[in-house]
């Protein structure tokens, strides 16, 4: 079954994006994403040499992935929207997740920074992809500031912890007039399955493949995490009851009274 979701002017048949940062080694880094056949692959502008190794790192990637550079690192307007701006020229796109970091402890966004920094950058081009709280108003302003999508976190950073209000993600999801895509929290394949029924239409993940035991088989169980969580959405779950039901009538049942 051929599964695909629209992303401002692209429609893309994955339902997932992938980190490139905290690997091992690089041919671990490759070998992940080609289990994992990602609709994205995030790179640090500000962490990349464009002028030595990481530049052939860029070249490996660009000729087999959609590239989104990432502002990481920012913290002020200033900084992210010139990072933008270098990213575009440097790379060729005006593709961009947008991070603005409020709290280096929690590495939480600043919120008001944040949707300041949206407004220029979609008003310079740019299909803005950004990384905030859990938060249904800040969604709202978001959207509303024209980005291509709201990310908003299931736990803090680096964490694996899942998603940890449900709820509000479920809420957020139902009022979005954009994708909203699951970006920080994810540990293993569960918490993307659970984040695609919850309505997501995609999940970033980075540190879940690249701290795993096995990176490969991590960025290939998300693979299908995301196509089970999508499925799963679509059918429908069952009410829940607080009792036990017989799955089959008991009538015509041997030896039943």
């Amino acid at each position: 079954m051929q599964d695909s979701f629209h992303l401002a002017d692209l429609e893309l048949t994955s339902r997932l994006l992938l980190g490139s940062g905290g690997y091992p080694n690089r041919q671990l880094l490759l070998d992940a994403l080609a289990a994992g056949d990602p609709a994205f692959v995030t790179v640090s502008i500000r962490r990349l040499d464009l002028s030595g190794d990481d530049e052939s790192l860029l070249e490996q990637l660009a000729g087999r992935y959609r590239l989104l550079p990432n502002t990481s690192g920012c913290e002020t307007v200033r900084d992210a929207v010139l990072t933008a701006e270098l990213a575009r020229e440097a790379l060729g796109t005006d593709w961009i997740k947008l991070e603005l970091i409020g709290d280096r402890e929690s590495l939480y966004p600043d919120v008001e920074q944040l949707v300041e920094a949206a407004g220029i950058l979609v008003g310079k081009g740019f299909k803005v992809l950004p990384y905030c709280n859990d938060d249904p108003v800040v969604c709202r302003r978001l959207e509303d500031a024209g980005c291509a999508a709201v990310m908003p976190l299931g736990a803090p950073i680096g964490s694996g912890m899942g998603v940890q209000n449900p709820a509000m993600l479920a809420h957020i999801c139902r009022r979005a007039g954009v994708p909203v895509i699951l970006d920080a929290g994810i540990g293993t394949a569960s918490d993307a399955v659970l984040a695609l029924e919850l309505g997501c239409a995609a999940v970033l993940a980075n540190s879940a493949v690249a701290k795993a035991e096995d990176p490969v088989a991590m960025a290939a169980s998300l693979r299908a995490a995301v196509t089970a969580g999508c499925l799963a959405r679509r059918a429908g779950r069952m009410a829940a009851r607080p009792q036990a039901e017989w799955s089959s009538p008991r009538l015509g049942l041997i030896g039943a009274a």
